[in-house]
């Protein structure tokens, strides 16, 4: 179904939005993309992966949190931003079924919303390059932006500088998740990391990489989820759901 305006024109309203019958909500690093484009950066321009290795486990274990760690990876990059970019543009690849899924949302009026720790101004430019430009405007980005100094320098500047994540996702979705059931569309998110537990609960399915930190966080949270490895799993699944065919319970894979 498709409304008569350009439906590539722009990001839906949030009174819109509340208004489908369904929100895809996606992470982009290692989630959307096939590679972590902020762990892409350390590896390459940073203190290397073996450090970056270091950080996460730190964070794993709970010894620093998320915007430490991340702040540690970011801080070890001394390329100028503008040659950041150029390099992700050059390395970064898109899951194979995330246009595909993305044409299938917009056709059906469901909206794509990308939630994530990274910066916009990347995320932004590798969507027009692997997705399409014009294709990439309705889909909403929700993430932490950058500051370029005078001398060229540049920082993370945080969505929420309070919260250990720096983006605490499950406040991008509250707007949605605290309206009541009947009330409110499905709610569907995907992801791979740590910095998606807390936008996990607020979801009322989540699609979790498979083989990634987000299950193991999942099954000690008991966070009920479903396993994918590329978005064309993530696409029958909400096809099938929105459609009626199945329900929520039929795809959760930890039921205790």
């Amino acid at each position: 179904m498709t409304t008569g305006i350009d439906i590539y024109d722009r990001p839906m309203t949030l009174s819109e939005k509340v208004k489908a019958k369904a929100i895809l909500f996606s992470d982009f690093d290692g989630t959307i993309t096939l590679q972590d484009s902020n762990d892409h950066m350390t590896h390459e321009l940073g203190f290397g992966k073996a450090k970056r290795l270091e950080v996460n486990n730190k964070i794993l274990a709970g010894d620093i949190n998320f915007r430490e760690g991340f702040r540690e990876m970011l801080d070890s990059i001394h390329a100028p931003f503008d040659e950041c970019v150029q390099f992700l543009l050059d390395t970064i690849e898109l899951d194979s079924g995330f246009i595909e899924t993305h044409r299938w949302c917009t056709e059906n009026n469901i909206p794509v919303v990308v939630v994530s720790s990274g910066m916009k101004p990347i995320i932004l430019a590798l969507l027009k390059k692997l997705v399409g430009e014009k294709e990439c405007q309705n889909i909403e980005i929700i993430a932490n932006d950058v500051k370029i100094n005078d001398d060229g320098t540049w920082d993370i500047v945080y969505r929420h500088e309070d919260s250990g994540f720096g983006h605490d996702k499950s406040r991008s979705l509250k707007p949605y998740s605290s309206l009541p059931k009947g009330e409110r569309p499905i709610l569907f998110y995907c992801g791979d990391g740590v910095s998606d537990l807390s936008a996990a609960r607020e979801t009322d399915l989540l699609f979790a990489k498979r083989g990634k930190d987000l299950i193991k966080f999942c099954e000690r949270e008991n966070i009920k989820y479903t396993q994918f490895d590329s978005f064309k799993d993530i696409l029958n699944g909400v096809k099938a759901i929105v459609s009626g065919e199945k329900n929520i319970k039929d795809f959760v894979e930890n039921k205790n």
